[in-house]
């Protein structure tokens, strides 16, 4: 399977009416139907916003320093894909769909080890449908 780097941004509002930019990635459709990655794992980082609920300068440079760390920890076995990312209202959501949470939260942590400890949220659950994918999916124009 080859992984697509295609991406999509549509605007969003989160429930407090902030605006959130979301970034989907396109073409998963064969991850998705391999049902091998039946895991959603969100990330979510309350980062210091503007008064626009966007991250600030110095918040921005460590979310552009660390997501792509991430990403390529996850993606380079493809135990873990990020299918998208959305940003405003003050905080940092990551979405993955991975095979296993436990290789995740360990590499996770070898990642993170560098940095002083973020204030991280972590959801997991099982999602063999993708339904969050197809939802985010839905916003391209």
């Amino acid at each position: 399977m080859k992984l697509s780097d295609k991406w999509f941004t549509a605007l969003s509002e989160d429930e407090k009416g902030s605006l959130v930019f979301v970034n989907g990635r396109q073409e998963l459709d064969e991850f998705r139907l391999s049902g091998k990655m039946k895991i959603r794992i969100e990330i979510r980082w309350p980062y210091e916003a503007d008064e626009q609920g966007l991250p600030t300068e110095s918040a921005s440079l460590l979310i552009d320093e660390i997501e792509p760390l991430i990403r390529k920890a996850m993606e380079k076995d493809k135990l873990a894909i990020m299918t998208g990312n959305y940003t405003g209202g003050g905080m940092k959501y990551w979405v993955y769909y991975a095979r296993t949470e436990r290789v995740f939260g360990e590499r996770l942590n070898t990642v993170l080890e560098p940095y002083e400890t973020l204030p991280l949220e972590i959801e997991c659950e099982i999602d063999a449908d993708w339904e969050e994918y197809l939802d985010m999916l839905s916003m391209q124009e």
